[in-house]
């Protein structure tokens, strides 16, 4: 059975994407909406409902839970772990955390040299960025500790 993403994590990338109903340039460019969502239906001038952004939230988890649990590939995670790389996953790309150290420290069971990897993912656009900061200890947090405070 596939895992899927806590309740309380859904509430963290809430609150650390915000929510925006019309579309806006994020940090380096990328036409953004709704709860960070990015794509090819993203453009300038695109507006969305509180209910659109919602299900459009559920959607792209759901292809991010799927191609996380295709990565773990078996390795025993939990299911803080499987929210931290879910949420670190669509904050970042799946190809991000495919090519990672974090997640080869994860398939190796070195829990603690995987947690001390986010940190290293809070730049865009090469400037460090606090938010980015913020959110990658709130992820590090739930992998190693279960602590789920954003």
């Amino acid at each position: 059975m596939a895992l899927v993403t806590s309740s309380a994590m859904r509430k963290m990338i809430e609150e650390w994407e915000g929510l925006r109903l019309e579309a806006y340039q994020d940090s380096v460019g990328v036409w953004t909406i709704g709860y960070g969502h990015t794509g090819s239906d993203v453009h300038e001038g695109y507006t969305i409902t509180a209910g659109q952004a919602d299900a459009i939230l559920t959607n792209d988890l759901h292809h991010f839970e799927l191609a996380v649990g295709d990565m773990i590939d078996g390795a025993h995670t939990t299911q803080e772990q499987f929210d931290a790389l879910v949420s670190f996953s669509y904050n970042l790309g799946a190809g991000a955390l495919r090519s990672s150290t974090l997640l080869k420290y994860h398939q190796a069971g070195r829990y603690e040299d995987a947690a001390n990897e986010f940190e290293k993912w809070d730049h865009a656009g090469g400037v460090v960025l606090p938010g980015l900061r913020r959110r990658r200890s709130g992820e590090a947090e739930v992998y190693l500790n279960g602590a789920y405070t954003a």
